[in-house]
Parts: C-alpha cells; structure tokens; sequence
C-alpha cells in the first residue's frame, strides 16, 4: 500500500489539473477499497470466482517455484497442453483455449509472483490497473464537458456497484479499466488526432483484454464508437451547406464500418454469433433464472423467450427497465441489492428530472446532435437490453450491467448541463454552441 500510493502521490501532478487533483487519490482509494471488501465478503459468505481465480492463481505461482519455465509457459500458453505443463493444468478446470476466465488467471499468476502469493494484494493490484482506465475514462468526460467535473468523478468512480464490482480480482475489473482506456483512445486519437500510433497500440490492447473475456462489451460498444467518431467528424465542418452534404455520408460510412464491426467481432466467438445470439441469451437466462431460485428470490422474468432475435426484440422495453432502473427498492433482499436499489432510484430520479425540466423533444435533439450523448446513450441502451434479456438474476445482472453505469449517468449529467445552457441562451442551436463557450475556455483540460 506504501508503495502504490508513493507512486500514486509522485505521478498525480502529471496526470490531473487543478480541478481533477482532488479527485485522485480518494478516487484510487474507493477502488482498493472495493476490491478488499469484495474479497471478504466472498472469502466470508459467497465463495465463487473470486476464491476459484485466486486458487488457479496459486497454481501458477507454484509452477513458478518449481520451475520457471513451467510457470511462464502456463502465462503465455495459447491453451495447448505441454508435459512441462500438464500437472498444473489437470488441476486448473478454467484452462483451455476456449475459456473466458483463463486471461484473469495468467494476470493474476503474475500479481501473484509480486505479492507472495497474497489474495488481498492480488487484488489491490488489480484495483489500481483498472483505476488507469477509469481516470482516464473520467478525463476524457471532464474534457469534452468541464463544467460538470464534479458530478462525472461521481459517475465515473463512486457508483457503489462500480467500486465494488469493478475493482477486485474478477473479470469485471479488467473489462472496466480496459473500457476506460478504449474510450480515452478514441477520443485521443480519433477526434482529436493526437498521438495516433501511441492510441492505436493502447486501443488494441484494450480490445484484445475485453475480446480475451467479454465480447459482448465490444458489440455493445464499437459501433457507436465508430458512429462517435464520425459524427464528431462532420461537426468539425464549418460551411453548413459542405456538413449537409458531407454528414449523410459520413453516416451510412459509419453505419457500414460499425456493422463490420460488430460481424467481425462476434465471429471471433461462436457463442456471439449473430444467428446464435438469441439462442445464446435463452440459455443463459434459464441458467441464471434457475440459479436465482435457490438464492432467496433474486430472480426476475421479463418474459418468455423464444431463443431468436425477435423474441428478444419484443422483450427489450422490459429489458431496459430492468437494467437501468431495478431492483426497485422494494425488491431488494440483502445488502448488496439495497445498494443497487438506491442507484436504480437515483437513475430513476435524475433521468425524470432531466425529462421534465427540458422536455422530451429537446432532451432527443440534444441526444441527436451531441456526438458524445449519442456515444452514451446508444452504447448504454444497447447493452441495458443485452444484460436485461440475457441476467434473470439481480445479483448477476448488477455485476453485468457495470460497464454501461459510467457512461449512462455521465451522459445524464452532461445532457443536464448542456440542454440547461441551451434553455438559459434561449435557442436550439445553442446545443453545440455551449461546448465552446468562453467558460468552458477558460476551464478546458489538457
């Protein structure tokens, strides 16, 4: 702990400002908290992957001990099975090409050989991967919207399921911090055009951890990335007649390269494959549905499924609500569900709030012609409805549904801020008129 926050203390000036610097260090630390609460809280009560990623972890860490050549082939193995290796991996039942959960173990055997084999240090070193990517998720926001910079530190750090989900030895905390950094790299490299190859390796890797684990956080996110970054594009056209004629290209390029995509990546994993997708979902809705049962009524049912993609598109108002806005407070059955209830509650509240105090058809225009709301709220309703469909359980679904929580209440509270300053000047296209505004020049963020 020394140690990390020596660092911490001597890189902040770097990589904060004077509006930022205070959020830094409370910001780490919610996240190591997190991971050392959700390791006594499985260690105590739950068991599961947690305990079981510690425990193949361990294997590895062992293997190193014996021979450092085995231990390293069990880091780097692409999943085939050697006689330098084979003891270890009859005793890992996540080893194989075709698991999920192996990358999380090859990490967390390499924490392992730092911290002496340690669960609770394990994990604190994955918190602070994972706050790399969320600090830079946070001023990529700050950025393109400075005058809300203290709600985003909320939205972005201390969501309690986001600190507690997304911060200890889990597969939730890579994908986060990876999601953070594949955002900061668009916005980096793509939009502003700096330090391209620098942000084209970052952005790779981020994709190759998410791809290693979850794709279904890059079908979710990619093609409204990519629309993001075209949408941005035409914006910065200045002859309004040239942006007319130029943005219904732009779009149906978009619209092509998201689409490619989206087929290419779920290619890479049979069981995201297009025509297998609502199979997929039925499957796991029944499993979880089935393991809810036995945990106190932490189910839910939105409805039958069919197992095809029109089954889950009638099936997806019902998602949406549930992913964003449940459990309701009335639904909660132990803790951790309470904590999900008061976020849902606070969704619920701030979201008809905006709602109300703008209306509903400034509220879309603003969402249509604000590249980064449409990135938000595309991104965050597209994997409400994924998550929805595919949960059945509440104490699977808040785990789930983490990655979209940053981004749809960062854009509730930059919708808030700009439809506000629009409302204030009195006219619609005030709407992009407000990002360049002499405030937000003089507060901008390097």
């Amino acid at each position: 702990m020394a140690i990390i926050y020596i660092i911490a203390y001597q890189i902040r000036s770097s990589v904060t400002n004077k509006y930022t610097v205070r959020y830094f260090i409370p910001a780490l630390t919610v996240k190591i908290i997190g991971a050392i609460a959700l390791g006594i809280l499985y260690h105590t009560l739950y068991g599961g992957d947690t305990n079981n990623y510690y425990r193949h972890a361990s294997i590895i860490y062992h293997a190193f001990g014996d021979s450092f050549s085995a231990g390293f082939e069990l880091v780097t193995t692409s999943g085939d099975v050697t006689p330098a290796i084979k003891q270890y991996t009859d005793r890992m039942w996540w080893f194989g090409r075709g698991s999920n959960e192996y990358f999380v173990i090859r990490v967390a055997g390499v924490f392992a050989l730092l911290s002496f084999n340690t669960y609770t240090v394990i994990a604190v070193l994955f918190a602070v991967i994972t706050f790399s990517g969320m600090w830079v998720m946070y001023m990529t926001f700050a950025k393109i919207r400075p005058q809300v910079y203290k709600e985003l530190a909320i939205a972005v750090f201390f969501l309690p399921s986001v600190f507690f989900w997304g911060s200890g030895l889990l597969k939730d905390s890579l994908c986060m911090g990876a999601l953070g950094w594949l955002f900061y790299t668009f916005y980096r490299g793509a939009i502003e055009r700096r330090n391209i190859l620098r942000c084209a390796i970052l952005g790779s890797a981020a994709v190759a951890v998410i791809l290693s684990m979850k794709v279904y956080i890059l079908l979710a996110f990619m093609p409204p990335a990519l629309l993001w970054v075209f949408n941005e594009s035409t914006s910065k056209i200045k002859s309004t007649v040239v942006r007319w004629i130029a943005k219904p290209i732009f779009l149906s390029v978009g619209l092509m390269v998201a689409g490619y995509a989206f087929v290419q990546i779920s290619a890479a994993d049979a069981r995201f494959n297009i025509d297998k997708i609502g199979a997929q979902s039925k499957l796991t809705a029944d499993y979880l549905q089935g393991v809810s049962n036995k945990e106190q009524g932490s189910g839910y049912n939105i409805g039958e499924q069919d197992g095809t993609l029109g089954g889950m598109a009638k099936l997806a108002p019902q998602a949406l609500v549930v992913a964003l806005f449940r459990p309701f407070i009335w639904e909660a059955r132990n803790p951790t569900m309470a904590l999900s209830a008061l976020e849902a509650s606070y969704f619920i509240i701030l979201t008809l709030r905006i709602l109300w105090r703008v209306g509903i058809l400034k509220t879309l225009t603003a969402i249509s012609t604000t590249p980064v709301l449409t990135l938000c709220f595309v991104f965050s309703l597209v994997f409400a409805i994924s998550v929805g469909i595919s949960s059945g359980n509440f104490g699977t679904l808040v785990r789930y549904k983490i990655p979209l929580m940053p981004f749809y209440l960062s854009g509730l509270y930059i919708l808030q801020s700009i439809t506000l300053s629009a409302k204030s000047l009195g006219n619609r296209s005030s709407f992009r008129v407000a990002d360049n505004s002499p405030q937000m020049a003089r507060t901008s963020f390097n």
